[in-house]
């Protein structure tokens, strides 16, 4: 069922256009408003799938309307409704973010055309949300302790920001999830998260990996290829384990960060761009710091917001509910049921040291339910997941 809403000072066009839609599909539950105000109203209250405003009418003309409809409910496409002398007003309210215009009298194959195409829109547009929704619970952050519940009010309160974020924390403690958080809730959410580990490339390749290079720039170069940083523009560029990139690199990410230009290998051209800098580490860059291997410069860029992850023997607390978790999730990726672990196997589980933090977790939880019993007990932890 699509929900249409007729907003129409005039009385007979607006029976025109509720009659029309109404016979067209049975599945078109349409609605009508005679006045901007009153749209606006019932807008607040329910939830459309698609609005026909007229541009000019009293009280509340329909430009203004479009943009209240763009603050309070963005997704729903609205096709504007002109007049004769309208058109330059319509053609300026698709620039404000109008789905199309139709003039007076309306021509019915172009209406019927123009409604079916919008609501196809905004399927699509609530696809995307699910899919996101869906992206989001994959990077999920589980855990209630204290130290898991900060760093989600520090999320919450810099994600909206462009502020640098330097995330820190062992290997396997989820320094990624923190990342993918900092991006899902911020306002470039719909840019692209662009990741790059600066330890999984070789020192003489990063440089080309984030800045690009041109054609012939080195010897296998026999095209322009844009960087990691042009590739994140307008969102968010994650650099992982940023401790172990080489100075030369880091004098020029340095630069990126104070002027938002990076030039490509090869090139003396300069490319502007708008990226958000996310960086993670392992390693304690202070002392990395005092023996030479990082630049103190742009450790005090990156580090703004400092965000430390714990080690899952900080966090022991959150052992049962990551159990469960992934008890969940491995249950689907293989397609069985889920395997519940009895009181005390989480206890013992609690009890052990883990040095490879949640990854390490994951793959005990893994291994014990392939090779525990149908209730996994003391006795399968202490067969399958001894150290």
């Amino acid at each position: 069922m699509s929900k249409i809403l007729v907003i129409e000072d005039e009385a007979a066009i607006r029976r025109v256009l509720v009659k029309i839609l109404s016979e067209e599909n049975e599945a078109y539950k349409v609605d009508e408003a005679e006045d901007g105000l009153l749209g606006i109203e019932k807008i607040k209250k329910e939830d459309f799938d698609l609005i026909l405003c007229d541009i000019k009418m009293p009280k509340m003309d329909g430009v203004e309307v479009l943009e209240a409809v763009k603050k309070i409910k963005p997704e729903i496409p609205i096709v504007m409704i002109s007049g004769h002398g309208d058109l330059d007003t319509a053609v300026n309210t698709m620039r404000l973010g109008a789905f199309d215009y139709i003039s007076k009298p309306p021509d019915l194959n172009r209406l019927l055309n123009t409604v079916r195409n919008a609501l196809d829109r905004k399927e699509l547009v609530v696809e995307n949300k699910i899919l996101k929704k869906k992206v989001s619970k994959k990077y999920e952050m589980i855990g209630e302790s204290d130290a898991i519940s900060q760093i989600k009010d520090i999320i919450d309160k810099v994600a909206p920001t462009d502020a640098r974020v330097l995330i820190t924390g062992p290997n396997g403690t989820g320094k990624e999830l923190v990342a993918h958080w900092l991006h899902e809730k911020s306002a470039r959410a719909k840019g692209n998260l662009i990741e790059v580990n600066c330890a999984a490339i070789p020192s003489e390749l990063i440089e080309s990996e984030l800045f690009g290079h041109v054609k012939g720039a080195f010897t296998s170069a026999n095209k322009d290829r844009a960087g990691k940083f042009e590739a994140a523009n307008g969102g968010t560029l994650f650099l992982d384990e940023i401790g172990d990139m080489s100075l030369s690199a880091q004098a020029k990410v340095l630069r990126a960060l104070q002027e938002s230009r990076v030039q490509r290998v090869g090139s003396d051209r300069d490319i502007k761009v708008d990226v958000r800098v996310v960086a993670a580490t392992n390693k304690n860059l202070k002392k990395e710091i005092e023996e030479g291997r990082f630049r103190e410069d742009l450790y005090h860029r990156l580090a703004v917001i400092l965000i430390k992850v714990p080690a899952l023997n900080e966090r022991r607390d959150d052992i049962p509910l990551l159990v469960s978790h992934f008890s969940e999730k491995i249950a689907n990726e293989q397609g069985t049921a889920k395997k519940v672990f009895s009181d005390k196997a989480i206890k013992l589980l609690q009890e052990y040291d883990w040095t490879g933090n949640i990854r390490e977790l994951r793959n005990v939880i893994e291994r014990l339910i392939i090779l525990g019993g149908i209730e996994v007990s003391v006795q399968d932890v202490k067969l399958f997941a001894s150290k």
